[in-house]
C-alpha cells in the first residue's frame, strides 16, 4: 500500500463558508453556529483510495480576506492544492475571482485549484447561475456544506487530482 500526506488550503473571503465545510468533510457536522477563523485551523483526514494508495489529506481552513494577497503567504505554502471557496448568494465574494485565482495560479504553478460555489441551499439557482455568468464564473462544484451536497465528491476528486 502506497501511503501519501498532501496539504489541502481552503481559502476565500470571509463568511463562504470554509469552516462549514471543513467541518462537512473531517465529521460530517455542520453547525449555524459560526464564528469566524483567526490564522489558520489544520486537521487531517485519511481516505483509502480505489487504487490502493491511503492519503491523508492534511487540511488548512485558512482566515479569510477579500484578497488572497492580504492572507499570511505562509497558510499557502507547500499546498498541494486549494479549493478556493465562493458563496453564491454573495457578490462581492465572486466579483473578482479571476484575480484571485491568476495570483494562485502565478504563485503555486504546480498545485491543483478547484473553484466551489457554495451555498447552493440557500440560492435561487436560476438567478445564481446568471449572475455566475454575468460575471464570467467557471467553477467546479456548486455545494452546500448545510446539506452535504457534492462536498465528498469535490474532496474525491482533489484525493485523485493529487495523487496522480
Amino acid at each position: 500500500m502506497i501511503k501519501l500526506s498532501k496539504k489541502i488550503a481552503l481559502v476565500g473571503s470571509f463568511g463562504v463558508g470554509k469552516t462549514s465545510l471543513f467541518r462537512r468533510f473531517i465529521d460530517n457536522e455542520f453547525s449555524t453556529d459560526y464564528k469566524s477563523t483567526l490564522g489558520v485551523q489544520i486537521q487531517k483526514k485519511v481516505i483509502s483510495m480505489d487504487n490502493g494508495t491511503e492519503l491523508t489529506m492534511i487540511l488548512w481552513d485558512t482566515e479569510g480576506h477579500q484578497n488572497i494577497e492580504e492572507g499570511r503567504s505562509s497558510y499557502l505554502l507547500g499546498s498541494h492544492a486549494f479549493v478556493y471557496v465562493f458563496d453564491i448568494t454573495r457578490i462581492d465574494t465572486y466579483k473578482d475571482i479571476n484575480t484571485q485565482l491568476d495570483f494562485l495560479k502565478k504563485n503555486y504553478p504546480n498545485a491543483v485549484i478547484k473553484v466551489i460555489g457554495n451555498k447552493v441551499d440557500a440560492a435561487l439557482k436560476k438567478k445564481v447561475a446568471e449572475a455566475l455568468d454575468e460575471h464570467k464564473v467557471t467553477y467546479d462544484y456548486l455545494t452546500s456544506a448545510k446539506t452535504g451536497e457534492c462536498v465528498e465528491e469535490l474532496f474525491a476528486d482533489i484525493a485523485v487530482d493529487v495523487t496522480t
